[in-house]
């Protein structure tokens, strides 16, 4: 791609005309090419911003066109646990996995959100990204709901020390007196299967690649941030509604 971008570019910029263009064999265009990129190299790097500038830009608009399309899926998936209030005004979509450092990091400033401001909701997104504990622990979190218990699990799980394992989910199961063997049936249940189909789709389309990411309205917000950040961002959502 990059190398057909060069070679159109130049090719215009050489030749003048598309008639002149015609008139010449790949070979001699090849050639052309060549002594442009030797006689001016930063051919190559503006080459590559401008491709990476398209690509953004046609990602974003294609991340915008899904969320005016599927916002209903984003905010109000019934197979997607809710924290905060549930009739809040304004709904924020977060995507983590439990053995995310930056999650983490994030967890308190998102409960600081609704602690400050009780007309929030946040629905959770289970995206486990960081291997087979990782998966381990979406599941056995989304079964908790089960048995009433998916917050103070979820609450449990992110404010582990340490690297979460299938031993340490299960020990913070039975620590909040959950029904073990109910859990571990209960993760393999077509639910949860969905759930986390679900997430995985809704970020390949809206283009995030890490955790945490976060949905502010039409903002698409990767990685960490403060509740200050949050709280303006949520401000901006009522200010434009």
């Amino acid at each position: 791609m990059i190398r057909f971008l060069m070679a159109a570019s130049v090719a215009a910029l050489s030749l003048g005309t598309p008639a002149m263009a015609d008139a010449l064999d790949e070979a001699r265009v090849k050639e052309l090419v060549l002594e442009a990129i030797r006689e001016n190299p930063e051919i190559v790097r503006e080459a590559i911003e401008i491709l990476q500038a398209q690509e953004e830009a046609a990602q974003a608009e294609a991340a915008r066109l899904f969320l005016s399309q599927q916002r209903q899926i984003l905010e109000n998936d019934p197979n997607a646990p809710v924290i905060g209030n549930p009739d809040g005004d304004v709904t924020v979509v977060e995507f983590f996995d439990y053995n995310c450092g930056y999650c983490r990091r994030v967890f308190p400033n998102v409960k600081a959100l609704l602690e400050n401001d009780t007309n929030v909701r946040v629905v959770m997104r289970e995206w486990p990204i960081l291997g087979e504990a990782s998966v381990f622990a979406a599941r056995a979190s989304l079964a908790a709901r089960e048995q009433g218990k998916y917050e103070e699990f979820h609450n449990a799980l992110m404010g582990n020390r340490g690297r979460i394992t299938e031993a340490s989910v299960m020990s913070i199961a039975e620590g909040l007196g959950l029904d073990t063997d109910q859990l571990r049936a209960d993760m393999n249940s077509d639910a949860v299967n969905a759930h986390l189909e679900t997430s995985q789709r809704l970020t390949q389309a809206l283009g995030f690649n890490g955790t945490p990411a976060f949905v502010f309205g039409d903002e698409l917000v990767p990685g960490a941030i403060e509740t200050d950040q949050m709280e303006a961002l949520v401000a901006q959502i009522r200010a434009d509604s």
